[in-house]
């Protein structure tokens, strides 16, 4: 028989084992955030897909083909039926565009990325530090108004935001 003590110890440790908080110094609160990807030049780009849009409109399908002769004359006509048929409203979009690279992306840098934001009246949460929804959301809306819809930092962003460094090559001189 299980004693009760030993069955809590059991049940506690389990259960920590499936709640392990995330590092500390993690900004991504999940896998399966996008990230940034390393290129061969030592650069980093982002890239975001934006899936095609469809709608159903009535169009007409053909039910019957026709019947030709030989000779090419109709023998029996096509038949067709009203019905909804798909129409692509938005073309799916791939986005690739310079980024700050994976590393960059600590605590720190998130955290000033968000007061940034806040600065500008665009996030509204809290400064946690983590590539969360709001904070995500907050970029996004900041870079659509800017031609950019997407919620990964984009280098000109970050640079227009004053986080990262533009190199002096860039910098238009007075």
């Amino acid at each position: 028989m299980i004693r009760p003590p030993l069955l809590a110890a059991v049940l506690a440790s389990s259960l920590a084992a499936c709640s392990a908080p995330a590092p500390a110094d993690n900004p991504w609160p999940d896998i399966d955030a996008p990230r940034p990807e390393r290129l061969a030049d030592g650069t980093c780009q982002a890239r975001e897909v934006t899936p095609a849009v469809y709608e159903h409109v009535m169009g007409e399908v053909q039910v019957v083909q026709a019947e030709i002769a030989e000779d090419g004359t109709v023998l029996r006509p096509p038949v067709y039926r009203r019905a909804p048929v798909p129409r692509v409203v938005t073309p799916r979009e791939e986005l690739i565009f310079a980024s700050p690279c994976p590393e960059e992306f600590t605590t720190e840098f998130v955290s000033t990325v968000q007061r940034a934001l806040a600065a500008r009246g665009v996030f509204r949460g809290s400064v946690t530090g983590r590539l969360d929804a709001p904070t995500t959301a907050a970029i996004r809306r900041w870079q659509t108004e800017r031609g950019l819809p997407s919620g990964q930092l984009s280098l000109e962003t970050a640079r227009a935001l004053g986080i990262v460094a533009t190199p002096l090559d860039q910098v238009e001189s007075l």
